[in-house]
């Protein structure tokens, strides 16, 4: 039985429940059946096809996004579905429920997700734990993205404090973090993107991220993760902030505040961030833009809106060296990691010369 035939047996019922009471079934569900092995049955891993990104070497192009697994709870149950990097948080500093239910909203005929979660998540302290108890991690089974946040009551002049925080807390057990300025659900988050919040931030990031690398002897990159939600001067501004604070990377992007794609739909004006189709060509836009700025300079990690290997691809030809995926395996389910894998993966050379 392929992963493809069993998701659209569990598709119907998980559409069925509310949105975040089916993440609630599917996740822990998962976990269970990779303990037991099972997806080992049902999975079909894509091959090994590495890629060396921010100094670090991925075993394939295409990572699991932030936001699914907030806790860093389910980071086996994730491993077994083939993924090159897996990503988790965001994390704050400090435990915090986030917004009030409901707060995740299907757009099925737009294969679209409305969240205004707000960062919950149980503290980093129980993330770290969460971290250390996998065996992904204890194992060194591959690459871990952790991603970081602040509370949604420290003032945003005070944002930096919660930023390295965390920072020094995931620090030790990170393959590379995220830091993640681009949410749409804690207030004014997203003015950490103005250029002097901005500067600010990342000087300070920088200068732990330095301090950190001499107490653990390791060096962990540090990433920036953006809204779709910028014009071409702002993204400029992001680039050159990025570069001038030697940020290793840059993922792009987050969930959009634009409701154009979703208008008149059910669910369609609920506050919070769109995610799904309807980002897809808002984020190639941004890393288009990014790169046109960057070159090579700085890595982008395309996320937004992937629901085949041909989106997949489009971010690549965008300029993004790997990219990640959310809402499209909602939708999509499992197999689409593999489908998204088999798209980039890197041509053979041809022969130089063909004989008659």
């Amino acid at each position: 039985m392929s992963d493809k035939f069993l998701y659209a047996l569990a598709r119907p019922l998980l559409f069925s429940l509310e949105p975040e009471t089916a993440h609630h079934l599917a996740l822990p569900a998962l976990r269970c059946a990779a303990r037991l092995s099972l997806t080992d049955f049902v999975v079909r891993r894509p091959a090994a096809d590495p890629r060396t990104v921010m100094g670090i070497t991925f075993p394939n192009p295409v990572g699991m996004a932030a936001g699914l697994d907030k806790d860093g709870a389910y980071i086996d149950g994730l491993a077994a579905l083939g993924f090159g990097f897996i990503e988790v948080g965001t994390v704050t500093p400090r435990a915090q429920p986030g917004n009030p239910l409901p707060r995740m909203f299907r757009l099925p005929a737009a294969h679209a997700v409305i969240n205004r979660m707000g960062f919950n998540n149980g503290g980093v302290d129980a993330f770290v734990a969460n971290v250390q108890a996998s065996r992904f991690y204890q194992e060194r089974q591959g690459v871990l993205g952790l991603n970081i946040g602040k509370n949604a009551d420290t003032p945003i002049e005070r944002a930096a404090e919660d930023y390295v925080h965390c920072l020094e807390k995931v620090y030790p057990y990170a393959s590379y973090v995220t830091v993640n300025i681009s949410s749409p659900n804690t207030k004014n988050l997203r003015q950490l993107q103005g250029a002097s919040e901005l500067d600010a931030l990342l000087s300070q990031l920088k200068s732990a991220q330095r301090r950190l690398a001499d107490r653990h002897g390791r060096y962990v990159p540090v990433a920036l993760k953006i809204a779709p939600d910028m014009d071409m001067e702002q993204v400029k501004n992001v680039a050159d902030a990025l570069l001038r604070h030697q940020i290793d990377g840059v993922i792009a992007t987050n969930t959009t505040i634009t409701r154009d794609a979703v208008k008149g739909m059910a669910h369609g004006e609920e506050a919070g961030g769109l995610s799904g189709k309807p980002v897809l060509e808002l984020s190639n836009q941004v890393i288009r833009g990014l790169k046109a700025e960057v070159g090579d300079a700085l890595p982008i990690i395309g996320v937004g809106g992937i629901f085949s290997g041909t989106d997949a691809r489009a971010k690549i030809d965008a300029g993004a060296s790997l990219v990640q995926l959310y809402t499209g395996l909602i939708y999509q389910g499992p197999a689409l990691v593999r489908e998204c894998a088999e798209a980039l993966r890197a041509p053979l050379a041809l022969p130089a010369h063909h004989g008659h």
